[in-house]
């Protein structure tokens, strides 16, 4: 479990008056959640310090509970992997207080890294994917199922700590929390209406109680990787109900359009991942976990365990480095991409090295090229098609032609030679009934040296379609432009700016759209995108994404005040936090708690965000 040091923080063993433990001393408070309260303590007889799960009483006054609380811990116990924290000890059945204890990580939560950086770049992401299905994988290889996969229980142990394990293999990522959903569930804890494990991180048949197997996880692992490519979450709601309707729903923004710079390789398994179906996903964490190694691989990235130690070093460093030199690792995959005739997902990686640069005047033309070049290859392959066809076509009828006519010559020629025997036993038959005998004029068939008839086959005269050639350039189209992020953005197109509501007719062919926010400080330029406008029914849609920026929460009040504001986070004195926005504005609802000995109430206070704004906490 996770333990990051307080200063000045100690026990209050007054508060836990009934925990007695014999084996373990117990230091500190770690965390309290609904099913335990977490401690850190040492171990006299191995002299090493451990994290101790303590149940709650009246969880541990079941018989029931505390027999199935032992069995989860044994099984998880039989766990070994680097990516999740090591179970060490579980309490005796004959022992008053129900514990597990686990290995103690130092360091800090997913959460919080995501609270104070903000979505991560993708290939850190991918990167702690990678941990966390290989984590995952291991669990289900023991047939555990972990339940509730949220970055609260993705803990990333400091390199101080890594650098004192002596021996054996070290991984920053680490997984916990394996079978306590399933320990709640088990035990009619959601009785007294708690909502088992984190709505938006539930997949659709955990919610609706049918059968959850490993692709439950996987779906758990989809939305980690989608919250940490965007900072925000695939479902959202204003209260865990609408989250839990959404879920169900199964329809979220992909990944790729919600943020451009995550790109269709990353974006392609996240949305996977989050079928609604199970059977759409990824069949194993395994399979996700290749998938996400593929898809570094294509940006140069081999260790995945290298990348993260890179970025947790120095996130802001790595940020500015990895911003410098991602869009030339794309170019260049894309460029081995085109050559080797994959202009699909040369055209995804070009467009995401795009995103990167926006203004870079050789990707947008490397960008049209690959249009044009694509719309080039499909209606070749179209002719291609079709003089095949028309080939396959012509020759039917010849050969048909050809076998009639050969029928045909063979019948009159049989006709021509019972006609001429005819005649000449009409001949005979008259001569001799004549009194004067006339010398018979025979009639001789034809030498086989005269030419016979010949029919000729009848010629076909092939059309060649309209649409095997060169589509005019005055062939157009309807586009609409629908915006995903502020309405009152406007669309410019081949650098006409325009109403992005409005129904734009343009002829066939690529063209370049670029979404503009009504104003900077609300919002991000999304870079421009060139799109093909092709031949169909209807309107084409091509949809903008513009991101709004995040707002910024500040507590100004006096030393020692903290500030609790929900997915906010916990702000101290003078603390600023940045938070994720996806609409025009956002309420967090804050606690101001005085410092501590200063007489004072909590203060409530509803903090009203806007995008790019600063709002300001204040006791007074």
């Amino acid at each position: 479990m996770l333990w990051r040091p307080q200063k000045g923080r100690r026990l209050n063993l007054a508060a836990h008056p009934s925990i007695e433990l014999t084996k373990y001393e117990l230091l500190d408070e770690i965390g309290h959640g609904g099913m335990a309260t977490v401690f850190r303590a040492r171990d006299p007889r191995l002299n090493r310090e451990v994290a101790v799960k303590v149940i709650h009483r009246h969880l541990r006054e079941s018989p029931e509970v505390t027999a199935r609380f032992r069995s989860e811990a044994l099984a998880v116990a039989k766990i070994k992997h680097p990516n999740i924290v090591e179970v060490y000890d579980v309490s005796a059945e004959d022992e008053l207080d129900k514990y597990l204890v686990v290995e103690l990580i130092r360091g800090m939560t997913l959460r919080q890294l995501l609270l104070e950086h903000g979505p991560l770049p993708p290939e850190v992401a991918a990167c702690i994917g990678v941990e966390v299905a290989r984590a995952l994988a291991a669990a289900h290889r023991e047939g555990i199922v972990h339940r509730d996969i949220k970055p609260e229980n993705v803990l990333l142990r400091t390199a101080i700590e890594l650098d004192k394990r002596p021996g054996g293999e070290s991984a920053r990522v680490k997984l916990t929390d394996f079978g306590i959903a399933k320990l709640l569930d088990a035990q009619g804890v959601t009785h007294t209406g708690q909502v088992l494990g984190s709505p938006a991180h539930m997949a659709p048949e955990q919610i609706e109680g049918g059968e959850v197997d490993a692709r439950a996880d996987v779906f758990g692992a989809g939305v980690l990787l989608y919250e940490m490519l965007t900072g925000v979450l695939p479902f959202e709601g204003k209260n865990p109900a609408q989250v839990l309707r959404k879920v169900l729903e199964g329809v979220f923004l992909p990944a790729e359009r919600q943020l451009p710079r995550v790109g269709s390789a990353y974006g392609k398994i996240a949305n996977r991942a989050l079928s609604h179906s199970p059977a759409d996903r990824f069949s194993t964490a395994t399979e996700m976990a290749d998938a996400l190694e593929i898809a570094l691989s294509e940006v140069g990235v081999q260790d995945v365990r290298t990348e993260i130690e890179r970025y947790l070093e120095s996130p802001d460093d790595y940020a500015v480095e990895h911003n410098r030199s991602i869009a030339d690792r794309l170019s260049q995959s894309a460029s081995e991409a085109r050559s080797e005739g994959e202009l699909v997902r040369a055209a995804g990686l070009f467009n995401r090295a795009l995103a990167y640069r926006p203004d870079d005047t050789q990707l947008l033309a490397e960008v049209a090229g690959l249009a044009r070049r694509g719309r080039f290859k499909k209606r070749l392959t179209t002719i291609a098609l079709f003089v095949g066809v028309v080939g396959m076509m012509m020759a039917g009828l010849l050969w048909w032609n050809a076998a009639r006519a050969r029928e045909a010559a063979r019948e009159r020629a049989g006709k021509a030679k019972i006609s001429a025997l005819e005649q000449i036993r009409a001949l005979t038959q008259k001569a001799s009934t004549q009194s004067t005998a006339k010398p018979v004029e025979t009639i001789e068939p034809k030498a086989e040296s005269e030419p016979r008839e010949q029919v000729s086959p009848k010629r076909v005269r092939v059309h060649k379609s309209p649409r095997a050639e060169a589509l005019p350039s005055t062939v157009k189209r309807y586009v609409k432009t629908p915006v995903v992020g502020p309405q009152n953005a406007r669309v410019r197109i081949d650098g006409q700016l325009l109403q992005w509501f409005d129904r734009h007719e343009l002829t066939l062919g690529p063209h370049t759209f670029e979404f503009v926010p009504p104003n900077n400080e609300c919002c991000e330029t999304s870079p421009p995108i060139t799109v093909e406008v092709v031949e169909g029914e209807g309107d084409q849609i091509i949809r903008g994404d513009i991101r709004f920026r995040p707002a910024t929460l500040q507590l100004n009040a006096p030393d020692g005040s903290r500030a609790s504001c929900g997915i906010g986070g916990v702000l101290v004195a003078g603390g600023v936090r940045s938070i994720p926005m996806n609409r025009p504005s956002r309420t967090l609802s804050c606690t101001i708690f005085p410092p501590p000995g200063m007489d004072g109430e909590p203060k409530q206070i509803d903090a009203d965000l806007r995008p790019g704004r600063v709002f300001i906490l204040t006791d007074s």
